[in-house]
C-alpha cells in the first residue's frame, strides 16, 4: 500500500509539472559569480584555525606559554572558528544560502574537533610531563574492517601536521593519540560504498528538484492567506518526499560518505549510527543517529559536567540546548535571519522526550518517535521558506 500510494503521488507530479530535473542548476545554487567562490575560501582559510591550535599545543608541550594563555588563546581561536564565517556570510552577498551551509558546517566540525584536540592534549599534560603518556587504542573491531594495527605514538610526539590532518580528515569528532587502524583498503568494499554515493546524490538531487521544490512552491499561497486546511493539505504531501529525501541522505552520509572515507584513511572504526530506527524513546533516537556527535557530546560536555556536580536533568539540558544552538546556527546564518520559534522547537525535544518516555513504551513509543520526524522536519521547512519568501521576495517586482 505504501509503494503503490507514495507511485501514484509520484506519477500525479510527473503528469502536473513534467520532468523538472536539472542538474547544471545545482552549480547555481553554490555560485552566485563563476569568478567568486567565497564558501571554497572559507574552507581554505579554515586551515589557520588548525595551524593555530597545533602551533599553541606545541608551546604548551614545551612550557613556553602557560596553561592560563594557552587557555585564552584555545578559546579566543575557538571562538573565532564561529564568529569569523558567519561575519563572511551575513556581510558578503555573493555566498549562496547552499554555500553558506556547506562552508559553515566545516567550521562547526573544526570547533567540534579543536575543542576535543584542546581537551585531549590537556588531560595528557595533567598526567605528568615527566613520563610519557600513552592512550590505548579503541577496542578491536569485527573482521570486516580488519584487524589494528597499533601505532603507539606518545605525548608530544603526536603534535605533529600529519597527526593534526589525519585528525583533521577522519570520520569523527573525538581526538585521540592513537586510533584504531585498518591495516589495508579493500577495494571492493570502497567501490560499492562510492557507486552508492555516486548513485544517491543524484536521486537526492532529482527527488528535490522534482518532488521537494514544486509542493514548497505551492505552499506559499496558503501561507499568505492563512488557510489553514489548505497549510495542512500541503504539509502532508510535504511530508512524504521530505522524509524519504531525509532518510536518502542519512544513508548516503552515515553509512557510504563515512565509510568510504574511513577506508581511504583506513580508519578502524565504523560506527557512524546505531539502530535508532528501533528507537522507543526520543532520547534513545537522539542517541544513535550520529554516533560521531553523541561520543563527542558525551565525552567534551556531558561528563565533565556530571563531574563538576550538575545533575543529569541539567546537563542534558544544557546538551539540547548546544545541538539547538548549532542547528538554528547552521539554518538562520546562511539564510541571514534567526527564528526564535526554531530555536524553541529543538528545545521542545526535552519535553517530548520526557511525554514519550514516561507515558509510551514498546512500538507506541516507537510510533511516536516516527510521528516526531515525519511531521516535525516539513513544519520546519514550510516556516523556514515562508518566512526567507517574505523576508527576499515578498513585494519585488
Amino acid at each position: 500500500m505504501l509503494v503503490l500510494s507514495n507511485a501514484r503521488l509520484f506519477l500525479e507530479n510527473l503528469i502536473k509539472y513534467g520532468i523538472l530535473v536539472d542538474p547544471i542548476q545545482v552549480v547555481s545554487l553554490f555560485l552566485k559569480d563563476p569568478y567568486s567562490w567565497p564558501s571554497l575560501c572559507l574552507v581554505i582559510v579554515a586551515n589557520v584555525f588548525a595551524l593555530a591550535a597545533l602551533h599553541t599545543e606545541r608551546r604548551l608541550a614545551v612550557g613556553s606559554i602557560s596553561e592560563n594563555v594557552g587557555s585564552i588563546i584555545h578559546a579566543c581561536n575557538l571562538l573565532t572558528i564561529l564568529c569569523f564565517p558567519a561575519l563572511v556570510v551575513l556581510m558578503v552577498s555573493s555566498v549562496t544560502p547552499v554555500g553558506a551551509v556547506f562552508a559553515l558546517s566545516i567550521y562547526t566540525i573544526l570547533f567540534l574537533k579543536l575543542f576535543s584536540f584542546r581537551d585531549v592534549n590537556k588531560w595528557c599534560r595533567a598526567r605528568g610531563r615527566a613520563k610519557a603518556v600513552r592512550v590505548r587504542p579503541a577496542s578491536g573491531l569485527k573482521k570486516a574492517n580488519g584487524e589494528m594495527v597499533p601505532s603507539g605514538v606518545c605525548y608530544p610526539a603526536n603534535l605533529t601536521y600529519k597527526d593534526m590532518y589525519y585528525f583533521l580528515f577522519a570520520p569523527t569528532l573525538c581526538y585521540e593519540l592513537n586510533f584504531p587502524r585498518s591495516p589495508r583498503i579493500r577495494k571492493r568494499f570502497l567501490l560499492r560504498r562510492l557507486f552508492e554515493m555516486l548513485f544517491f546524490i543524484q536521486l537526492l538531487v532529482g527527488l528535490i528538484q522534482q518532488w521537494m521544490v514544486p509542493t514548497i512552491q505551492n505552499s506559499m499561497k496558503p501561507f499568505r492567506d492563512m488557510d489553514y486546511s489548505r497549510i495542512i493539505e500541503r504539509l502532508l504531501k510535504l511530508a512524504v518526499p521530505n522524509h524519504l529525501i531525509w532518510l536518502i541522505f542519512f544513508y548516503w552520509f552515515f553509512h557510504s560518505s563515512l565509510n568510504v572515507l574511513a577506508e581511504v584513511m583506513q580508519f578502524g572504526d565504523r560506527e557512524f549510527y546505531r539502530d535508532w530506527w528501533n528507537s522507543e524513546s526520543v532520547t534513545y533516537f537522539w542517541q544513535n543517529w550520529n554516533i560521531p556527535v553523541h561520543k563527542w557530546c558525551l565525552r567534551h560536555f556531558y561528563k565533565p559536567m556530571i563531574k563538576r556536580g550538575v545533575s543529569k536533568w541539567t546537563a542534558q539540558t544544557a546538551v539540547f540546548l548546544a545541538s539547538a544552538f548549532f542547528h538554528e546556527y547552521l539554518v538562520s546564518v546562511p539564510l541571514k535571519m534567526f527564528r526564535l520559534w526554531a530555536f524553541m522547537g529543538m528545545m521542545a525535544q526535552i519535553p517530548l522526550a520526557w511525554l514519550v518516555g514516561r507515558f509510551l513504551r514498546g512500538n507506541y513509543g516507537n510510533a511516536a518517535v516516527w510521528i516526531s520526524l515525519i511531521i516535525g522536519q516539513p513544519i520546519a521547512v514550510l516556516m523556514y521558506v515562508h518566512d526567507y519568501y517574505v523576508l527576499n521576495y515578498e513585494g519585488s517586482p
